[in-house]
């Protein structure tokens, strides 16, 4: 088992930057693929981005690639999501997600572990 605990969401302006941190505890988090998903109000949960276990392989949404930047510290057990040149629609509630997979999957049904969200809110 994988427990997942976001944080790091808050209000900020367009243009501005937040850091989203994902810790991990559990089995090894060094195993896990990991991601991060999103899902604003009305809206179905769309991916963002992905990490592979190894760390080399990189996955984006198209909506963010430039933006963000998606990495792991595997002593702390924490997985980050830099958000850079924030929009007023990337408000949403960010999830992270785990997985034991080889691969990367960019859909939720993919990972089997995931966090209770955190609320980012970008104004105009």
């Amino acid at each position: 088992q994988v427990q997942l605990v976001e944080s790091g969401g808050g209000l900020v302006q367009s243009g501005g930057s937040l850091r989203l941190s994902c810790a991990a505890s559990g089995r090894t988090f060094s195993f896990s693929t990991m991601a991060w998903f999103r899902q604003a109000p009305g809206k179905e949960r769309e991916f963002v981005a992905a990490q592979s276990k190894s760390g080399v392989v990189t996955e984006y949404a198209d909506s963010v690639k430039g933006r963000f930047t998606i990495s792991r510290d595997n002593a702390k057990k924490t997985e980050y999501l830099q958000m850079n040149s924030l929009k007023p629609e990337d408000t949403a509630v960010y999830y992270c997600a785990a997985d034991d997979s080889v691969v990367v999957p960019t859909k939720g049904s993919g990972y089997k572990y995931w966090g209770q969200g955190t609320q980012v809110t970008v104004s105009s």
